[in-house]
Order: structure tokens, then C-alpha cells, then sequence
């Protein structure tokens, strides 16, 4: 089973655009910071001073606006197989207490070595860290 990272969000003024609700570009950046937590909370020490990780796409479906006020609520997991070196996270945005959740991301991210910069393939002690061994793929 995947491990599924929690962190709640505080929206800002900054976060609001001129329609009056959550900018697109504020669930990006959540996406980020959650993402980032989700790994420093899951990896080991050495794994961090090894590894980095970087963006290469985000599918981002917006489904129902927040606003100033709101509590959101944020929930993360990653593929149970990763490709490569690539390892697609998902994350949902949600009001909470509501079960839809107001944005949906999909991003595709790359690992690399922290030294070098070189794209790694994702190592099975990694994988080990965020999903299951029944639901983990070949490696």
C-alpha cells in the first residue's frame, strides 16, 4: 500500500487573485512544499544527502475554488512503480471536511544525484520508504 503524507495549508492574502479565490499558480507551490515534507519525512538521512529531486511535468485539474478563510487540507502518495528514474506523485487539494477535493495534480518527478546533478534510477530502498512491498513493481 502507498504511504499517504498529510499537511494541512494555510491560505494567505498573497494566495488570492483578483477573481477572490486561490490563484492557480498557490496549488503549485503546495504541491512543492508537500511534496518536499513528504520526502523529508519518509527518507532516511543519507537518502536526502544523496538524492534531490526535480519537476518535470504537473497536470493540474481544478475542480472548486477556495478562499480566504478556508481550511485546506493537502494529501499526497506516489505511483507504486516507478519508471526509471522517474516517479509520478499525485496530490490532492481539498477543503476540509469535504471528500472532492478542489484541485487535482498529477506531477512526474526525476531523481538525481545531489553531487553530480546525474538522473538517477529510483533504488528499490527508496521505494521501499513510500509503497508496500506487495504493490511495488520490478525494479
Amino acid at each position: 500500500m502507498t504511504n499517504v503524507f498529510t499537511l494541512p495549508l494555510a491560505i494567505a492574502g498573497a494566495d488570492i487573485d483578483e477573481l477572490g479565490h486561490v490563484n492557480n499558480i498557490a496549488y503549485l507551490r503546495w504541491a512543492q512544499e508537500i511534496a518536499t515534507a513528504h520526502w523529508r519525512a519518509s527518507a532516511s538521512d543519507e537518502m536526502a544527502a544523496q538524492y534531490v529531486w526535480v519537476v518535470r511535468r504537473h497536470e493540474v485539474d481544478y475542480r472548486a475554488a477556495l478562499a480566504l478563510g478556508d481550511s485546506a487540507l493537502a494529501r499526497t502518495w506516489v505511483d507504486p512503480a516507478p519508471k526509471g528514474a522517474l516517479w509520478r506523485r499525485f496530490v490532492e487539494i481539498s477543503r476540509a471536511g469535504e471528500a472532492e477535493p478542489a484541485a487535482s495534480i498529477a506531477s512526474d518527478w526525476v531523481l538525481l544525484d545531489a553531487h553530480t546533478r546525474r538522473v538517477k534510477r529510483v533504488p528499490s530502498a527508496i521505494v521501499a520508504r513510500f509503497v508496500s512491498e506487495t504493490e511495488a513493481g520490478p525494479q
